[in-house]
C-alpha cells in the first residue's frame, strides 16, 4: 500500500509483501499477485517473480513501482510493505491495460498544529466561487513553473446534461504528478514545506525555494496543501484528478467523492484510502459509456500530450452553476485581476500604443462555458479582459512611482504608484465598473468618484507571490499622506493615486489566500526601510521629499487645467534645445486660468524668477500641433520686458511663472520707478594727495593711490545700483586695470573689482608696478548680473576713466653671483658678480667696492678684479684645503660689500680633490690565508694634500708573483679613488704545504704614481675535498671500492645493501663525522636519510630499476660553503622469461593493409630476454578471425634480438575489432586490432533530387545531393582527407553552392545544396568528384535540364515615332518599353517606379550615361494600354537645339539593373517668332559731327529668325530686313535723323534667317533733335508672308545728340548703363533661381518629415518602441536582428513537400496542386494530402494552350489543369448545419471547410478556383465519432451532406460509406513527400512586416537628414557673406541705373518724347541671351551596377 509524507522507516525483512501486476503485452488482463519478499534478497526476488509468473530463463523483463522507477539491488531493500509493482517487459512499454493501487491520505498532523495560526476563510460579502477556482490556477501556474514554451490553463465548464454535465475541469501542461505525487496532493494540510514526493528514502527530492524575480512572479503559490482540496468540494461534490508526469508513459488517476466518504463510514471502512488507476493515455475503457461523454473527450485529448494534469469537479452545486452562467463576464474579471501580472507580465496589461512586447506573459489561461444545445459555447481568454481594475489603474496613469521596502531577512516589497491625471473638466481616477454605486440619500461618507477622484479607497492593492490577496489593502503610508501643512501642492492631486504591494512569501497569508495576516503592521514598523527604486537601481533618499517632488512634478505635467483660447497659428522657437523640440508651438491670444482671464497685451509680474520681470503679454504658446481651444498641463507665454527703454528684449517663461497676485496699479508703478535714475560719468581723486599726471614717468616700486571713484548720474548723484526699485536690482561696480605695454604685447598688471562701500568705490595703493615700459590705467563701470558682468546698459557704454604712464629703473640694491666653473683644490677660476635693482632689474655697480671673500673650510684668495656694465668680476681666485670627492659635499663661501642692503651673499661651491699624487695599500703587513680564500686589500688614490681623488681611466692592477698562471685583478677607481683587491678566493691545486706569495700594486696610466708590494702566505684547506663510497658487509672485512663515475651491472629489481662512504680533506686527512657534517650528506636516490646512520658512515639502500637497458645515476655529495661529490651508474640486466610480448606498428589497420610487429620473451618487468634465436621462428604461429594467412611471414632481426612479422592483413568481412593470438611454445598473447573501412575508392550518391532533375535557370535545389565515400568493398570510408567537388562537366553551366568542395564528415558523407544554377537552356552534366593524396575517386555523373525563367528580366525593348520631328519645348511622343524574360516574353508585376528615362545632350557615352542625365519617371498606364508595356508620355522636349541621347535603365534590385540601347534624337528648332541679333547688341549714341566714329551707329551687326527658345529658326527662309529711323513713339517725323547719301531707309539681303549689318553711320550734318532717343527699326519681310507673318521685327534705341563732346558723355554713360542693365538681370536670375531653389527645398523637408511621421506612425501599431529609434544606425541595429530572427524562423525544420516541380516557372504555369497551398497543422494536413493524393502531382496552368505543351512534352505522362477550363462561381455558404445564421444542431469536433484550412502564398484567386473545383465542400472534424455525429445531423436535417475528413485520418464519403484501407489515411511517411508543406510562423510575417517598415523608415530618416541638411546648408548659402554681397551688389547697381537713367532722362530734350518712352524693356533687350524660366529638373547621378 502505498504511503503519504515522508517514506517510513525500513519494513521489517521477515514480513514485506509487495503487488506485483503483470502488464507485458501478450497478459490480455493485468494479473494482480501478492509476494511475500520477507527475508529475500535482490537475486531471490527476481527468481520468485520468474517463477510465479512462469518467465523462462531466456525471456527478459523488468520490474517497476507505478512511477516507471525500475526495481535495482541499489533500492529493493527499500521497498515499502504493500507496495504495487509492475511487471513489463521494458521501462518505456506501453501500458496494455489498467492497474489500480491503493493509496491511503490521512490527514497530516498539521491540520492541528496550525488549525488556530491559518484557518480563516470569510467572503465579506461577496462571491467565493472565483478565488476558490484561483486556488486550482494557482496550483496550475506552480505545475507549469518550469515550461519553456507556452503555459497553458485550460478551465471548462460543462453545463450540457447530455454530456455528463454540470462539471468544472482545470486542465494545465505542466510537469503533472507521479503516482506519490498524486498520494501526497490528496493529504490535507501536506504543505510543500513537509511534503515528500521521494519514492525511496535514497532519492533527493526536497523543496528547493525559487529564486527572486521581479514582482515576485514565481508562480510558487501552490503552498498550504489546503486550497486545492478546500476548492473542489467548495464548487462540487466530487473531484476526478487526472495526470500524466513528465517522461512517463503512463497516466494516473483518483477520485475523491462526498458519497465515497459517506458509503465508507457506513460501511465502517477505512475512510482516507483510495485507488489510483495506471493506465495508458487515452484509455476510457474505465468510463461509462452513457454517461460523463466529456470524459471520454477529455479522455481522447490525451495521446498527444507529453504531461498534463486535469481536474474534474463534478456535482456541482447548483448555485454556483447559475452563478457561473449568469455572471460569467464578472466572475472572469476577478480572475483576471487575481492573475492580471501574471497573463500580461511585469509592466501588466499596457495598452494601445504604450504596449512593450517584450513583456508579453507565455501564460495562457482560457475559459470556455459550454451551456446545453444549441447555444454556442462561450470562449474567452483572461488576456483579453480589459476592464479589471489593474488594466484600467495602468492604462489611466500617466507617470509611475517605484518603491522598495525592505525588512529583516529577505521579506521584501515591491511597491508602484500611479498617477491619475485631471483632464479638461474630469477626474481620470477609474471607476469599478462593477462596484455598487452609493444611494443618493447615502451620506458624506460615500466615495465621490470624479469630484474626488479616489475618494476613500485605500490606495494600495496588495499581491502575493505575484497573484492578487482580494481582501487584504493598505490605506497610506505617512510619507505618501496628505500633508498636513498648506503647501503649492493642491489637496485633491493626493486622491489621484493609486498603488499596488508586490510582496514574496516572507509575509503570512490565510490558507484559502484571501487576506494577509499583519501585512500592513509589518509595514509601519519602525524598522521597516522604505528606498525609492528610479531606472531600476535603488536609492538611499529621504522618500517623503522624493514622493512629494514626484507628486508635485505630475501636477504640473499632466493635470490639463490651463485653456488657451484664440487660436493664431503655428510657429516655430530657434531659441529651444534640441532642435526637435523647436518646432511646432501652437499660438494663443489668451488663457482661462484658475478663474482669470489673461490676454495679449496686459501687463503681468512674475514670480519665482531671479529676478523678478515686469513685462507685457504678446501671446501664448503651447508645443505641440493643436487647433482651436484646447486644455492642457501648462505653456510659455511670450512677454516684452518692461520698461522698454531700459531693457529693450523679449523674453519667454512659464505660464506658472506668472504672479497671479499681482495688481495692474502696482505693476505700472514698478515700471515707471525703473527710469528714474542712469549712470553719467566717473569722477576720480586722490586721497592721499598724490596724482599721477598724464604720460609721467616714475622709478620702480613707486606707489600709485589710492584712488577714489564716484559714479555719478545726470543728476550728479552719487549711484552704486541699476536704477530698479525691485530687491534683485543689479549692483553697479568698478573695474580698476592696469595695463603693461610691453614688447612681447600687454600685459595686465593689476585687476581689481571694486563694489560700492561707504568709502564708496576705493583702491588702495598699487605697489606693484615694477616692470619697466609704459603703462595704462583703465576704470570702467560694470554691471553685475550674477556671475557675469557687462559693461553695456540699454544699448549704451558705461563710464569709465584713462590714464597713460612709464617705469624706469632704480638704483643698485642688491648683487648676485653668476655662473663660475668647476672648482679643483689649487686650480685657478673665475667668480662673476651682477647688480640689480630692488625689482631685480639689472643696474650699474657702485663704484670703489672691494669684495671680501670667507670660506671656514677652506682657504681663499684673488689677485684682481674688474668691472663692465652691470657686472664684476673677481679673477685669479683659488681654494686651498682638505676635501672630499663625494658630490654632495659642498662649502659655503661669503661674499661681503660694503653698502649694499644686504651687503652680504653666500653661496655654495663644490670642489673637488686634486689631480692622482700617490697610491696607498692596506693592510700594509704580511698576511697568511688559506687555500680557497681571498686576501682582500684596499687601496687608496691621493692628492698632494692627502684627499682621495679621482680621475678618468683611473684603474689600479695588482699581480701576484711566486706561482705560475696566476691572474691579475684591477680596480676601477675612476667614480671613488678608492678599491677592492683580490677579493675572491685564491684556489690552486695540489696545495699540501704552505706556500709564499707577492703581490705587486699600480696605476698603469699614471707613471708619476709610485707601485707599492705585499706579502701573503698560502696554507693548505681544512674543508672536505674528496668523498669515498665503498660497500662491506657487516660480517665481513672485505671491502668494495665504488670509484667516482663507475658503471656497476645488478640484477632488475634487485636492492644493493651494505653501503658505506668517509670523508677526506685537502691535504688527505680523514675527516671525522659529526652530527654535523652527517647533516651536510645528501643522496640522490633517498629523500629521507637518518642522521644516525650517516655519523656511522652507513648509506641508505639503493633499488635497483625493473627496467633493463637504462641506467640509474647514484650520487654522493657533501654540501657546505662548497659541493664535493662522488657519484656511481647502475645498469640493470633482464630477469628470467616470464611471457610473451608482442608490439604491432598500429593498433588500427584499414581493410586490406598490412601491419607489422615485434614479437619477444621478456622477464616479469617486460624486459627483453635472449630466449629467442633464428631458430625460434618455427615455433611461432599467428591466428584471428578473416585473416588473410597467405602474407604472413617470420624473420628474425639480429641487431634487435627480436621476431618481426609481417604481412597481417584482413581482406573480407565488415569493419570492427579483432582478436590476434600469437604464441611461441608454452608462450601465448592476445593482441586487440581495430580493422576500419579500406581505403577510399569510389562515391556513391545516397539521396537526391528526383533524376532527371529540372530547374528553372538562376534557381537552385532544395534537396540536397547526399554523397557517401565507399571502399572496394562497399563499406563506408569516414576518410575525412577525401575532399569530393563539383565538377561542372558543360562549360556553359554555372553552379552556386554554399560549398563547391568539402571534406567528407566523420561518417563519409557529404553534402552539397546547389543554391543557384545558371545555364543556357537545354542539358547539362556536372560530377562529383574526390581527391585525396593527389588521386582521385570518380563520382556520380548528374545531369541538369535547364529551363528558361520567366521571371527573370534580361532586356529592354523600345518603341517610339522614329518619324516624328523633334521641335524644342515640344512634347516628345510616347515612348513604350517593354521588359523581356528569358523566355522573350514581356513580364507581368514590374514595378513602374523601377524604370526611368534618362536624357542628355551630346552623343553616345559608352553604355552608361554620364552623371549630369536628367532622369525622368515612367507615366500612369491608361486603362485601353496593355500591362506588359511600360509608357513615359508628355515629356517635354528639351529647349536648346541639339544632339541628344535617350537611354531607358529598369532597377532590378540594388546593384542590379537592365539598361537599354542608346537612342540618339536630334532637337531642331521651334516656329520662327521673331528677328534678334546674336550678340546684345549695346545702345549706340551718336552725333552728327565730321567726324565717321562719332557718327557710326553699328560697326557690324548679325541678325536671326529665332524661335522663342532662342534658337536659330530661319534655315530656308529668304527675304530683305529693312532699316528705318523712328521715334520713341513710333512715327515718322520730318527732323529724324538720316544714313549717309541721305538715306532714310536700308535694305538688306537675308539669306537662310540671317543678315549682316556692318559700317552703319548717319550722314554728316544729320537733321535730329539734340539728346533725343531714335530707335532703329529691322523689320523683315519674307517672300512667304502668310505663314511668317508673326515673326517680329527688331528694334535697336540709340542717342543722337549735335554736340560730340557731349555725345562722348553721353555714350560712356549709355555704355556703362547697358552694362548695368545685363548685370541686374543676370544678379536677379542667381538671386530668383535661389529663391526658387529655396522653396523647394523646403517643401522637400516637409514631405520627408510627413513621410517619417507617417511611417512612424505605422511602427508603433506594429508594437515596436519608437523612441529607441533615435538614428539610422539604431534602426538598422535592429533590422540586423530581425534579419537574423528572420533566417532563424525561415531555416526552423518545417514540413515540405518534397515532389519535384520542373514546370513551375515557365510562361502560364503555376505549379503542380502539392506545391499551391500551405496547411498549418499536421494531423490536417496529412488526412487533406492523402484525400487528394491523385490529384498532388497535377501540373496547374493558366491557358490550355500551355497545358497542352507538357503534354506533349511528357507524351501524354503528366496530368494538367487548365484554369482556363474551369467553371467557377464564387460560393459563400455556410457549413451545412447552420441555416439563416442558425445552428440545427450542436456539432461536435470542430468541423470547418477543408478548402478554408489551406493557404495560399502567391496566386491566391487562381488556387481558390483550382480547390475550390477539386475539394467542394469537403469537411474537416476532430475524429469520427464526431464525424458520425455530424454526417447523422445534417442527414436528419434533410441536407446533403459532402465528404467528411477527420483529423484522425478517416473518411466518411458523400455517399455515407466509411470504413476499410481505402477510406483510412497512411502515416503521413508513407505519403512519400507528397503532402502539402507548413507555412512559415505568425512570428515570421509580423517579423518580415516589421522589417519592411522599419527599412522604409530608416530611407525616411535618411532623406529628412539630407533634406533638412540640403535645406539648412541653401539657407546658410543665402545668408553667406557672398550673397549678401551680391544683394547689395544688385542694390547698388539698381541705384546707379537709376542715377544713370536720371542723367539720361535730364539730358534729353523733353519735346518729343515722354519719360516713359526712353525706358528700354530690359526684358525685350535681353531676350536673345537669357532663356525664359522654367520648372527645374533634377539631374540625376548614374554608376554602373
Amino acid at each position: 500500500m502505498a504511503e503519504s509524507g515522508v517514506p517510513p522507516a525500513k519494513a521489517s525483512q521477515s514480513s514485506r509483501s509487495v503487488c506485483v501486476f503483470d502488464c507485458r503485452p501478450q497478459s490480455k488482463e493485468a494479473t494482480k499477485k501478492m509476494l511475500n519478499i520477507g527475508g529475500m534478497n535482490y537475486k531471490q526476488f527476481l527468481s520468485a517473480v520468474r517463477k510465479e509468473f512462469c518467465i523462462s530463463g531466456n525471456e527478459r523483463f523488468v520490474i517497476t513501482t507505478t512511477d516507471r522507477r525500475e526495481i535495482v539491488s541499489k533500492i529493493y531493500d527499500e521497498l515499502p510493505d504493500g507496495k504495487t509493482l509492475h511487471l513489463l517487459q521494458s521501462v518505456d512499454q506501453e501500458l496494455a491495460v489498467a492497474t489500480e493501487e491503493t493509496i491511503k491520505y490521512v490527514p497530516h498532523f498539521h491540520t492541528i498544529v496550525q488549525s488556530g495560526q491559518y484557518e480563516y476563510y470569510a467572503s465579506e460579502g461577496q462571491k467565493a466561487l472565483p478565488y476558490a477556482f484561483a486556488e486550482l490556477i494557482d496550483n496550475a501556474l506552480s505545475a507549469t513553473s518550469c515550461n519553456s514554451g507556452t503555459r497553458s490553463i485550460d478551465i471548462r465548464l460543462f453545463f450540457d446534461e447530455s454530456q455528463g454535465g454540470p462539471a468544472v475541469v482545470v486542465m494545465d501542461n505542466g510537469r503533472g504528478m507521479t503516482s506519490k505525487e498524486l498520494n501526497n496532493w490528496a493529504v490535507y494540510r501536506l504543505s510543500k514545506f513537509n511534503r515528500d514526493n521521494r519514492t525511496f528514502r535514497s532519492d533527493e527530492s526536497r523543496y528547493v525555494p525559487p529564486s527572486a524575480v521581479p514582482r515576485s512572479l514565481n508562480s510558487d503559490i501552490s503552498y498550504f496543501g489546503v486550497g486545492g482540496k478546500q476548492a473542489v468540494f467548495y464548487i462540487g461534490q466530487c473531484v476526478r484528478i487526472i495526470s500524466k508526469p513528465v517522461g512517463s508513459p503512463d497516466v494516473h488517476e483518483f477520485v475523491m467523492s462526498k458519497e465515497d466518504f459517506e458509503q465508507k463510514e457506513k460501511s465502517n471502512k477505512e475512510i482516507y484510502s483510495g485507488i489510483i488507476r495506471n493506465r495508458k493515455p487515452g484509455d476510457a475503457s474505465h468510463l461509462r459509456m452513457d454517461e460523463d461523454r466529456f470524459l471520454q473527450t477529455l479522455a481522447l485529448e490525451e495521446k498527444d500530450k507529453e504531461s498534463f494534469t486535469t481536474i474534474v469537479i463534478t456535482a456541482v452545486q447548483p448555485e454556483h452553476v447559475a452563478y457561473l452562467k449568469q455572471d460569467f463576464m464578472s466572475w472572469t474579471r476577478e480572475l483576471a485581476h487575481i492573475y492580471h501580472y501574471y497573463v500580461h507580465g511585469v509592466q501588466g496589461n499596457v495598452m494601445g500604443d504604450k504596449q512593450n512586447t517584450e513583456n508579453i506573459s507565455n501564460i495562457e489561461i482560457q475559459i470556455c462555458l459550454i451551456d446545453r444545445h444549441p447555444r454556442i459555447p462561450k470562449m474567452l481568454n483572461l488576456r483579453e479582459i480589459d476592464n479589471d481594475m489593474q488594466t484600467l489603474y495602468i492604462n489611466s496613469s500617466v507617470a509611475e512611482f517605484e518603491f522598495k521596502a525592505t525588512r529583516e531577512g529577505d521579506a521584501k516589497v515591491e511597491g508602484v504608484i500611479r498617477y491619475h491625471p485631471f483632464l479638461f473638466d474630469r477626474e481620470t481616477y477609474p471607476e469599478d465598473p462593477y462596484a455598487l454605486k452609493p444611494a443618493p440619500e447615502s451620506d458624506e461618507d460615500c466615495f465621490v468618484f470624479h469630484a474626488e477622484g479616489r475618494g476613500k479607497r485605500p490606495i494600495f492593492e496588495c499581491f502575493w507571490n505575484g497573484r492578487l490577496i482580494p481582501y487584504s489593502s493598505v490605506d497610506e503610508f505617512d510619507w505618501c499622506a496628505r500633508s498636513k501643512k498648506s503647501g503649492s501642492l493642491p489637496i485633491e492631486c493626493y486622491n489621484r493615486i493609486s498603488g499596488v504591494l508586490f510582496t514574496n512569501d516572507r509575509f503570512k497569508v490565510s490558507t484559502n489566500k484571501l487576506t494577509f495576516m499583519d501585512l500592513e503592521l509589518q509595514l509601519r514598523d519602525k524598522d521597516t526601510i522604505f528606498t525609492r527604486v528610479l531606472n531600476g537601481q535603488e536609492q538611499r533618499v529621504k522618500i517623503n521629499r522624493e514622493f512629494t517632488n514626484w507628486l508635485k512634478d505630475c501636477h504640473e505635467k499632466h493635470d490639463k487645467q490651463v485653456r488657451f483660447l484664440g487660436f493664431q497659428g503655428t510657429t516655430s522657437r530657434p531659441d529651444i534645445q534640441p532642435k526637435r523640440l523647436q518646432s511646432p508651438w501652437a499660438q494663443y491670444r489668451a488663457i482661462e486660468w484658475d478663474g482669470k482671464t489673461y490676454e495679449s497685451g496686459q501687463q503681468v509680474k512674475t514670480m519665482k524668477t531671479q529676478p523678478i520681470l515686469y513685462g507685457t503679454i504678446q501671446h501664448f504658446l503651447l508645443y505641440g500641433d493643436h487647433e482651436g481651444d484646447v486644455y492642457a498641463t501648462g505653456g510659455h507665454v511670450k512677454i516684452t520686458l518692461e520698461p522698454k527703454e531700459l531693457y529693450n528684449e523679449d523674453k519667454f517663461i512659464p505660464i506658472n511663472k506668472i504672479d497671479r497676485q499681482a495688481k495692474d496699479a502696482d505693476i505700472r508703478e514698478s515700471i515707471d520707478s525703473d527710469l528714474a535714475k542712469l549712470p553719467d560719468k566717473l569722477n576720480v581723486t586722490w586721497p592721499e594727495g598724490n596724482p599721477w599726471p598724464e604720460k609721467t614717468i616714475q622709478p620702480a616700486g613707486t606707489p600709485m593711490g589710492p584712488i577714489k571713484v564716484e559714479i555719478l548720474n545726470k543728476l550728479r548723484e552719487n549711484m552704486s545700483r541699476l536704477p530698479v526699485s525691485n530687491v534683485n536690482a543689479k549692483k553697479l561696480q568698478i573695474e580698476l586695470k592696469v595695463v603693461w605695454h610691453s614688447a612681447n604685447g600687454d600685459t595686465e598688471t593689476s585687476y581689481h573689482i571694486c563694489g560700492h562701500s561707504k568709502w564708496e568705490y576705493w583702491f588702495r595703493k598699487i605697489e606693484n608696478l615694477t616692470k619697466l615700459g609704459t603703462y595704462t590705467l583703465h576704470l570702467q563701470t560694470l554691471l553685475s548680473d550674477g556671475d557675469s558682468t557687462t559693461t553695456e546698459w540699454a544699448g549704451r557704454r558705461l563710464p569709465d576713466y584713462t590714464l597713460n604712464f612709464s617705469i624706469k629703473e632704480s638704483s643698485a640694491a642688491a648683487f648676485v653671483v653668476g655662473v663660475f666653473p668647476s672648482v679643483q683644490v689649487g686650480v685657478p677660476f673665475t667668480l662673476p658678480l651682477k647688480f640689480t635693482d630692488a625689482f631685480n632689474h639689472p643696474t650699474q655697480p657702485p663704484s670703489g667696492i672691494k669684495p671680501q671673500l670667507e670660506c671656514s673650510s677652506l682657504k681663499l684668495s684673488y689677485e684682481k678684479t674688474n668691472a663692465s656694465e652691470t657686472t664684476f668680476t673677481i679673477q685669479d681666485l683659488r681654494a686651498i684645503g682638505k676635501t672630499t670627492i663625494n658630490p654632495e659635499k659642498v662649502h659655503t663661501v661669503k661674499v661681503t660689500i660694503p653698502g649694499l642692503n644686504p651687503e652680504s651673499q653666500t653661496f655654495q661651491i663644490n670642489v673637488r680633490p686634486g689631480p692622482p699624487h700617490q697610491l696607498v695599500v692596506k693592510p700594509k703587513d704580511e698576511i697568511t690565508i688559506e687555500n680557497g680564500t681571498a686576501a682582500e686589500f684596499k687601496v687608496e688614490v691621493q692628492d698632494e694634500f692627502h684627499n682621495i681623488t679621482t680621475h678618468s681611466k683611473l684603474i689600479v692592477r695588482c699581480q701576484l708573483y711566486g706561482v705560475s698562471d696566476l691572474p691579475a685583478d684591477t680596480a676601477d677607481c675612476s667614480n671613488s679613488g678608492t678599491g677592492v683587491l683580490l677579493a675572491k678566493p685564491i684556489r690552486l691545486k695540489n696545495v699540501t704545504t704552505e706556500r709564499v706569495l707577492t703581490a705587486k700594486f699600480g696605476i698603469p696610466n699614471q707613471k708619476a704614481v709610485a707601485c707599492v708590494e705585499r706579502t701573503i702566505r698560502l696554507l693548505p684547506s681544512s674543508c672536505v675535498f674528496r668523498i669515498e663510497v665503498y660497500r662491506q658487509e657487516d660480517d665481513s672485512d672485505d671491502v668494495m671500492v665504488l670509484q667516482n663515475k663507475e658503471h656497476i651491472d645488478w640484477t632488475a629489481g634487485d636492492r644493493i645493501e651494505s653501503l658505506r662512504f668517509r670523508l677526506f680533506d685537502e691535504g688527505e686527512r680523514q675527516v671525522a663525522l659529526t652530527q654535523k657534517i652527517a647533516q651536510n650528506v645528501k643522496v640522490n636516490w633517498a629523500a629521507d636519510l637518518k642522521v644516525a646512520e650517516l655519523v656511522k658512515g652507513r648509506l641508505p639502500c639503493v633499488s635497483v630499476p625493473t627496467k633493463a637497458h637504462g641506467e640509474q645515476f647514484c650520487q654522493v655529495s657533501f654540501q657546505d660553503q662548497h659541493t664535493v661529490d662522488s657519484s656511481f651508474t647502475i645498469i640493470p640486466r633482464p630477469d628470467e622469461p616470464e611471457r610473451l610480448k608482442v608490439t604491432l606498428s598500429e593498433a588500427t589497420v584499414r581493410m586490406g593493409e598490412t601491419l607489422t610487429g615485434n614479437i619477444d620473451v621478456v622477464d616479469q618487468y617486460g624486459n627483453k630476454t635472449d630466449v629467442l634465436s633464428d631458430e625460434s621462428l618455427k615455433a611461432i604461429s599467428v591466428s584471428a578471425k578473416n585473416l588473410d594467412e597467405s602474407a604472413l611471414a617470420f624473420n628474425w632481426e639480429t641487431s634487435t634480438g627480436s621476431v618481426v612479422v609481417t604481412g597481417i592483413r584482413f581482406a573480407e568481412g565488415s569493419p570492427g575489432s579483432r582478436e590476434v593470438c600469437f604464441k611461441y611454445q608454452n608462450f601465448e598473447e592476445f593482441v586487440r586490432v581495430k580493422v576500419t573501412a579500406g581505403p577510399p575508392a569510389t562515391i556513391t550518391l545516397l539521396s537526391a533530387p528526383e533524376l532527371p532533375v529540372h530547374v528553372v535557370n538562376g534557381h537552385g535545389l532544395n534537396t540536397p545531393f547526399v554523397l557517401q565515400l565507399c571502399d572496394d568493398w562497399g563499406n563506408p570510408v569516414p576518410d575525412q582527407r577525401v575532399i569530393i567537388t563539383i565538377k561542372i562537366l558543360s562549360p556553359q553551366l554555372k553552379v552556386k553552392s554554399s560549398v563547391m568542395s568539402q571534406p567528407v564528415d566523420r561518417d563519409g558523407k557529404a553534402r552539397f545544396i546547389l543554391e543557384t544554377i545558371i545555364a543556357t537552356t537545354g542539358e547539362h552534366e556536372l560530377e562529383f568528384r574526390g581527391s585525396y593524396s593527389r588521386s582521385n575517386i570518380s563520382g556520380p555523373v548528374v545531369k541538369l535540364c535547364v529551363k528558361p525563367d520567366p521571371n527573370n528580366p534580361v532586356k529592354l525593348t523600345v518603341e517610339y515615332d522614329n518619324e516624328a520631328i523633334l521641335r524644342a519645348g515640344d512634347i516628345f511622343p510616347v515612348f513604350k518599353v517593354t521588359v523581356l524574360s528569358e523566355e522573350g516574353g514581356p513580364m507581368k508585376n514590374v514595378s513602374p517606379s523601377s524604370l526611368s528615362m534618362l536624357l542628355w545632350q551630346g552623343l553616345a557615352s559608352g553604355s552608361r550615361p554620364p552623371p549630369r542625365a536628367t532622369a525622368l519617371k515612367c507615366s500612369k498606364a491608361k486603362n485601353n494600354e496593355n500591362g506588359d508595356h511600360f509608357y513615359f508620355r508628355d515629356k517635354e522636349i528639351p529647349l536648346q537645339v541639339g544632339k541628344y541621347m535617350v537611354q531607358f535603365i529598369y532597377a532590378v534590385e540594388k546593384g542590379k539593373s537592365i539598361w537599354s540601347s542608346q537612342i540618339a534624337l536630334n532637337i531642331v528648332a521651334n516656329k520662327p517668332v521673331k528677328l534678334v541679333p546674336d550678340s546684345p547688341a549695346s545702345t549706340p549714341v551718336v552725333s552728327n559731327s565730321s567726324t565717321l566714329a562719332d557718327r557710326t551707329l553699328l560697326e557690324m551687326l548679325r541678325l536671326k529668325i529665332m524661335d522663342e527658345y532662342n534658337n536659330p529658326a530661319g534655315m530656308g527662309i529668304n527675304g530683305k530686313v529693312i532699316l528705318t529711323v523712328t521715334t520713341t513713339d513710333g512715327d515718322d517725323a520730318e527732323d529724324v535723323p538720316m544714313f549717309e547719301n541721305k538715306a532714310k531707309i536700308i535694305t538688306y539681303d537675308l539669306i537662310n534667317g540671317e543678315t549682316l549689318v556692318t559700317g552703319l553711320a548717319l550722314m554728316e550734318n544729320s537733321p535730329g533733335v539734340d539728346g533725343t532717343v531714335y530707335i532703329l527699326n529691322f523689320c523683315p519681310v519674307f517672300k512667304d508672308t502668310k505663314s511668317l507673318a508673326t515673326v517680329t521685327h527688331f528694334d535697336l534705341p540709340f542717342r543722337f545728340y549735335n554736340d560730340a563732346e557731349n555725345q562722348k558723355v553721353m555714350a560712356t554713360m549709355s555704355k556703362k548703363k547697358d552694362q548695368l542693365a545685363r548685370s541686374i538681370v543676370v544678379y536677379k536670375d542667381i538671386l530668383e533661381t535661389n529663391k526658387q531653389l529655396e522653396t523647394e527645398l523646403k517643401g522637400q523637408v516637409q514631405d520627408a518629415v510627413s513621410k517619417e511621421n507617417q511611417l512612424k506612425l505605422e511602427i508603433k501599431k506594429t508594437g515596436i518602441d519608437v523612441s529607441k529609434l533615435t538614428d539610422v544606425t539604431s534602426v538598422k541595429d535592429v533590422v540586423a536582428r530581425m534579419t537574423a530572427d528572420l533566417e532563424r524562423l525561415q531555416n526552423l525544420p518545417r514540413r515540405e513537400c518534397t515532389m519535384s516541380d520542373p514546370f513551375k516557372g515557365s510562361q502560364d504555369v503555376l505549379g503542380k496542386i502539392g506545391h499551391l497551398a500551405l496547411v498549418k497543422d499536421d494531423d490536417a494536413a496529412k488526412v487533406i494530402s492523402w484525400h487528394l493524393l491523385g490529384d498532388m502531382d497535377c501540373v496547374v496552368t493558366v491557358t490550355t494552350a500551355a497545358a497542352k505543351k507538357i503534354y506533349d512534352e511528357t507524351q501524354g505522362r503528366q496530368q494538367v489543369m487548365p484554369l482556363e477550363t474551369i467553371f467557377w462561381k464564387a460560393n459563400n455558404r455556410p457549413l451545412p448545419h447552420i441555416r439563416n445564421g442558425q445552428s440545427l444542431f450542436f456539432p461536435i469536433g470542430n468541423p470547418v471547410f477543408v478548402k478554408d484550412l489551406l493557404i495560399f502564398p502567391e496566386h491566391a484567386e487562381s488556387c481558390i478556383k483550382v480547390f475550390t473545383n477539386i475539394l467542394g465542400d469537403t469537411i474537416l472534424v476532430d475524429d469520427l465519432d464526431s464525424a458520425n455525429h455530424y454526417r447523422k445531423g445534417v442527414v436528419q436535417s434533410k441536407m446533403q451532406c459532402p465528404t467528411l475528413l477527420t483529423r484522425q485520418g478517416d473518411r466518411i464519403r458523400s455517399n455515407g460509406k466509411f470504413g476499410g484501407l481505402q477510406n483510412k489515411a497512411p502515416s503521413i511517411e508513407k505519403l512519400r513527400g507528397q503532402v502539402f508543406g507548413a507555412p512559415l510562423p505568425e512570428e515570421y510575417h509580423t517579423l518580415f512586416k516589421q522589417k519592411e517598415l522599419l527599412l522604409q523608415y530608416s530611407q525616411a530618416i535618411e532623406n529628412t537628414l539630407k533634406a533638412k541638411t540640403d535645406y539648412n546648408y541653401h539657407r546658410e548659402h543665402l545668408q553667406s557673406p557672398q550673397m549678401i554681397q551680391k544683394q547689395q551688389e544688385l542694390q547698388q547697381q539698381e541705384k546707379e541705373l537709376k542715377e544713370i537713367d536720371r542723367k539720361l532722362s535730364a539730358a534729353s530734350t523733353p519735346v518729343r518724347t515722354t519719360p516713359g518712352s526712353i525706358k528700354r524693356n530690359l526684358k525685350d533687350e535681353f531676350d536673345e541671351t537669357l532663356p525664359a524660366k522654367r520648372s527645374r529638373r533634377k539631374t540625376r547621378k548614374l554608376q554602373d551596377p
